[in-house]
């Protein structure tokens, strides 16, 4: 009777448990239970203390999928288990690009349009606060060394570097840089920023230290996102207005071209699979994905992607590809073993930047 009522109770958390943790809270259930099969509520607190069960329900949850809809001012939030819309979070206007802070605690939607950062709760979903005042912020990113936290004005041509201390953004400086400034890098040691300007192809590297301009290097046709590989030697980026990616020497003072490397037309977005080996590249115009041996430098495979592919995520176990498909209104999934396209969940207009915290690492 005691396990019995035991499982009913328990039922929701025991299928994300391993079955040595169910085991042993089963073996429990005598000491836990009276006779009756009464609830012993004080000693099934204590033991949920001791074995962290409270904590259970944020670790059986499967983690949501966040999709910003740029034309719509919202992030809409994917069950990745029915693959449903759970839900739509009002933000501000063009939401394009979303980060995790340092502590975890919060993933950052960037709205460009509205000067605003929309802090959510990764796990729940539930929104924490708006930070107003921020111009422009089209493509954020925070320093590995987390002092740093970084904006790319793409409408307003600036570079804003602010000082994070682990609550408060202060803006340390505001960097004149070329034409639409697109996506940012920085380096593993903290010290460099490298932007893309989109409409005056160029690359430039600041300095993070004394937020003063490095060099500018000039690119192919409307480079947008930027990888650097886990060295610090070599970056990669994406042609939109080409067919390929730029790969770039920046081992020495003055950056070089290595070669170009033709993916596909609209070469646009970067998403680490994470082996610390390969590099996705979304190809906007070919609607595909491209996989790229960044110790090679070659290209080994390509996915489809439907209807304009963008940014991209990598679920923990590297099986899945989710892309936002931004002329279609849709996530789209990939299966990587299989190369197809196995599911579509319908979202909002002009779907960009897309995010979950169960993801593959990010090298």
């Amino acid at each position: 009777m005691a396990i019995a009522l035991f499982t009913t109770f328990c039922t929701p958390l025991h299928i994300a448990l391993r079955t040595t943790l169910y085991t042993t809270l089963c073996s429990l259930c005598s000491a836990l239970f009276t006779p009756r099969g009464t609830l012993r509520r004080s000693r099934f607190a204590r033991a949920c203390v001791v074995l962290g069960l409270m904590q259970l329900p944020a670790l059986a949850a499967a983690q949501p999928i966040f999709v910003l809809n740029s034309l719509d001012a919202d992030v809409s939030v994917i069950d990745p288990q029915t693959w449903t819309q759970l839900k739509r979070i009002p933000t501000g206007k063009q939401p394009h690009h979303i980060y995790l802070t340092p502590d975890e605690r919060s993933v950052i939607v960037a709205n460009a349009l509205s000067d605003s950062l929309s802090f959510i709760d990764p796990r729940t979903a539930e929104v924490q606060r708006t930070v107003r005042g921020i111009t422009d912020p089209y493509h954020l990113r925070f320093s590995p060394d987390m002092r740093w936290f970084v904006t790319a004005g793409n409408r307003l041509n600036h570079v804003d570097v602010y000082r994070w201390d682990g609550n408060a953004l202060t803006l340390a400086k505001r960097i004149a840089t070329g034409k639409t400034p697109s996506h940012l890098w920085i380096d593993s040691r903290s010290s460099t920023v490298f932007a893309t300007m989109q409409d005056s192809n160029e690359l430039v590297a600041i300095d993070l230290n004394s937020q003063s301009l490095k060099w500018r290097y000039a690119t192919g046709p409307m480079p947008a996102d930027v990888f650097g590989t886990p060295d610090d030697r070599t970056l990669l980026v994406g042609l939109t207005g080409g067919d390929s990616v730029e790969v770039i020497d920046i081992s020495s003072a003055t950056p070089r071209r290595l070669q170009l490397l033709a993916t596909g037309k609209g070469a646009h977005s970067f998403r680490a699979v994470g082996d610390r080996r390969h590099v996705l590249v979304s190809n906007r115009v070919a609607n595909t994905i491209s996989k790229i041996d960044y110790q090679t430098l070659q290209v080994v495979d390509h996915y489809p992607a439907p209807s304009g592919p963008d940014d991209m995520e990598v679920t923990r176990d590297g099986r899945l590809i989710l892309v936002t498909s931004r002329w279609a209104g849709k996530m789209t999934v990939i299966d990587t073993a299989s190369r197809k396209v196995i599911r579509q969940v319908k979202v909002g207009k002009s779907p960009h930047g897309i995010w979950t915290l169960d993801h593959a690492s990010r090298q």
